[in-house]
């Protein structure tokens, strides 16, 4: 019903809304809107999983900093499509700080994580892993704190989504500490991992299956290959768009994996790789921190610089600018001749030797 206050431009607005988002009692449908922040491994096929995911075929471009996407599906015919925000955290973990901007109290009802990890770099894996997941956790918990004094309905709405990922009747229901957002854990390059040896591949297989499970999270491994890529397109697709989730497990460590949040156990996965005196041995707080020092044991972790083949961005020609490439030449030479007549005045300066 149009109100006396309207504008003939809010009424034209209204009118095309009605007649391109009717359902079929005419009223307006709610629009499902989304957010996914893609964090891991620099160089590790993120970009790759969200065009496959959008359905564009582009050729994926190094990702900078923290890019942004979109994409829009119809839940039927003749309904309004559903939107779903992409962000991507590129630089690996030396951009960590920036994990902060897409993540607001306005969106975290409705935001998720998708961490992929580069299983061709197992030394790497839970470094990477554990610094991302920290600050992005760290972040999340100010957030919810804030929010139990502000909004304490939606507070304790996330918390109590987030425990229902398992049943209260399972086993491991006190024995796990689920991420405080729907969390996706993406192993990627699958295809130079399944040439590792058998015994490699079962301690990183059953690691992750851990991590995931006691996270509360989903797991799955890519690669290139279309199959593969379509398994982690199904539990993207299942946080992005409310599709079904898929109720299939895979747990055969000589097989891509695919466990989505709640289906796995502790009983199922097993106690951590490494013989009992070597366990009994290992001084450790928590389950994950036991498994985290049976893991480095095995893939001691390497000292990596995320930022050390970073490209300058001002030297890539896919941002060439004119206008600005002048005027940043300009300050160039500027700089340089600021620092030649800095050096010939320092060299001219007359030190008293006592």
């Amino acid at each position: 019903m149009p109100k006396a206050s309207d504008t003939l431009w809010d009424l034209a607005i209204a009118e095309v809304e009605k007649r391109e988002n009717p359902d079929d009692d005419g009223k307006r449908v709610e629009v499902w809107e989304k957010s996914l922040l893609f964090m891991g491994n620099k160089n590790g096929g993120k970009t790759t999983i969200i065009l496959r995911c959008l359905e564009r075929e582009e050729i994926p471009k190094p990702t900078l900093a923290l890019e942004y996407t979109f994409g829009r599906r119809a839940r039927r015919h003749n309904t309004p499509k559903d939107i779903a925000h992409f962000w991507e955290l590129g630089g690996g973990t030396s951009l960590l700080e920036l994990i902060r901007i897409p993540i607001t109290s306005n969106n975290i009802r409705s935001f998720a994580v998708v961490l992929v990890l580069d299983l061709s770099k197992p030394n790497e894996l839970w470094t990477t892993m554990e610094k991302l997941l920290q600050v992005t956790r760290n972040h999340v918990n100010k957030i919810l704190t804030k929010l139990e004094k502000t909004n304490p309905e939606v507070a304790a709405e996330i918390k109590q989504r987030m425990q229902s990922n398992l049943q209260r009747d399972h086993p491991d229901y006190d024995l796990v500490d689920p991420f405080p957002i729907p969390l996706v854990i993406i192993g990627s390059k699958y295809d130079i991992f399944h040439e590792f040896d058998s015994e490699m591949r079962k301690i990183i297989s059953k690691t992750l299956r851990f991590v995931s499970h006691y996270y509360g999270a989903s797991l799955v491994f890519t690669s290139k290959s279309e199959a593969l890529l379509l398994k982690a397109r199904a539990l993207i697709n299942h946080l992005a768009f409310g599709y079904d989730k898929s109720k299939s497990v895979s747990v055969d460590h000589s097989k891509p994996l695919f466990v989505p949040a709640g289906l796995d156990s502790l009983s199922q996965i097993g106690p951590p790789p490494a013989s009992d005196s070597d366990i009994g041995k290992m001084r450790a707080n928590t389950p994950l921190e036991l498994w985290k020092k049976v893991f480095e044991k095995t893939f001691p972790p390497e000292s990596f610089c995320d930022l050390q083949d970073t490209k300058d961005p001002a030297q890539d020609l896919q941002y060439a600018e004119h206008e600005v490439d002048v005027m940043r030449a300009q300050k160039n030479q500027e700089l340089e001749q600021y620092k030649r007549n800095a050096s010939k005045t320092w060299k001219e300066m007359d030190f008293d030797s006592d």
